[in-house]
C-alpha cells in the first residue's frame, strides 16, 4: 500500500485560528503566528483519500505551540493504536485522556469516518470517550482519525454558509487527519508523506513518536527509517 500512495488533489479547505473545520479560503492576509489547517480530499481510481495539515505562519506564540503539540500527539497515540481486534470507540478515550490534562477540548459534533468508494461511510470515529458499538478494526479496513482540539470550549457555531464551523468563544482549534489501512499486521497511513514533505517541528519534537508518522508496519517503519535518512543526508 505504501507503494501506491499518490492521489490526485480534489478539493481543500483552510481553516484559520478559531476556525474547527470547513474554512473557506478568502482574502484574508496571514498575519505572525497565525496557525492554519489545509484540508485536502483527493480521489484516484474511484476511490477518496482524506487528510489534513497544521502550518505556522512566522512563529507560533507559546500557547499555539503547546495546542498544535498536543493536537499531534494525541492523533499520532490513536493511529497507534489501530489493529485487527481492536475497538473503534477506543480511539476516542486516547485522544481525551491524552488532551484533558493539558487543558484542551475535543470537539463532539464532527468526527472521523469510514472512507473508500465512497467518502464518508460507516464507521463514525468519536474523537471523545464514547461506548457506542461501533464494531472492530479488520485487515482492509479504511478510515480517517481527525482530532479537532480546542483552546478553550469545543462548542461549535456554524455559519450561515452551512459549511464553516468556528470556536463560539473564539479560541484557537487544532487538527491533523490522515486516511488509514488497516493490514494484518498494524496500520500504514494513505496519505502519509513523501521524501519531499516538510517535516514540521511538531513532528521533530514529539514525545509520542519523533520524524514523520506512516504507520506500524515493518513497511512503514521501513520507509520511516529511509526518510529520516534521507533527511541526514
Amino acid at each position: 500500500p505504501l507503494s501506491n500512495k499518490i492521489l490526485s488533489y480534489h478539493c481543500f479547505t483552510t481553516p484559520i485560528l478559531s476556525v474547527i473545520c470547513h474554512g473557506i479560503p478568502d482574502d484574508r492576509k496571514l498575519e505572525e503566528g497565525d496557525i492554519i489547517n489545509v484540508d485536502i480530499t483527493c480521489y484516484l481510481d474511484g476511490y477518496h483519500g482524506d487528510c489534513s495539515e497544521m502550518f505556522v505562519a512566522g512563529e507560533a506564540d507559546e500557547a499555539g505551540r503547546k495546542l498544535l503539540q498536543t493536537t499531534y500527539d494525541c492523533w499520532v497515540k490513536a493511529m497507534n493504536f489501530v489493529k485487527p481486534g481492536n475497538d473503534y470507540k477506543d480511539i476516542g478515550t486516547i485522544i481525551e485522556d491524552h488532551i484533558v490534562p493539558e487543558g484542551f477540548s475535543t470537539v463532539k459534533k464532527f468526527c472521523g469516518h469510514g472512507i473508500g468508494s465512497v467518502f464518508h461511510t460507516n464507521p463514525n470515529i468519536f474523537h471523545y470517550r464514547n461506548t457506542e458499538p461501533n464494531g472492530q478494526m479488520a485487515p482492509g479496513h479504511t478510515f480517517t482519525i481527525e482530532p479537532m482540539i480546542c483552546e478553550g470550549t469545543a462548542q461549535c457555531l456554524s455559519w450561515p454558509d452551512d459549511w464553516t464551523a468556528t470556536t463560539t468563544d473564539g479560541k484557537r482549534s487544532a487538527q491533523f487527519e490522515h486516511t488509514l489501512l488497516v493490514t494484518p499486521d498494524g496500520v500504514e497511513a494513505l496519505t502519509g508523506k513523501i521524501e519531499t514533505s516538510p517535516v514540521q517541528w511538531w513532528e521533530k519534537e514529539s514525545e509520542v513518536h519523533k520524524g514523520v508518522w506512516l504507520g506500524t508496519t515493518p513497511a512503514a517503519i521501513q520507509k520511516m527509517e529511509e526518510l529520516k535518512e534521507s533527511a541526514a543526508a
